[in-house]
């Protein structure tokens, strides 16, 4: 299917993960996306702190770098299906 300007869209129930992660991402995940990065450098610099921490901070330092990993995974796999622009580059 074309679009008024020549351009094709593709569906993104048909994307394969490449297509998806090179598709534009809608605001709200770019921000949830930016959140769960600044998760997994907190916890990732908590984990590789030089100082003896407790057992229990460490272990929820460990826990919140996976969390943001996985939201910022997540994020970047959402498609704006409405975006008249379908250039590869993320704003």
């Amino acid at each position: 299917m074309a679009t008024e300007n020549n351009q094709i869209t593709i569906n993104p129930n048909n994307m394969n993960v490449i297509q998806r992660l090179k598709a534009p991402t809608p605001k709200f995940f770019r921000t949830l996306r930016t959140i769960g990065l600044t998760l997994a450098a907190i916890g990732g610099a908590i984990l590789a702190s030089p100082v003896a921490l407790p057992a229990g901070l460490v272990a929820a330092a460990g826990y919140v770098a996976l969390a943001g990993g996985v939201v910022s995974a997540v994020s970047q796999t959402a498609v704006d299906s409405n975006s008249e622009s379908n250039n590869n580059e993320i704003p």
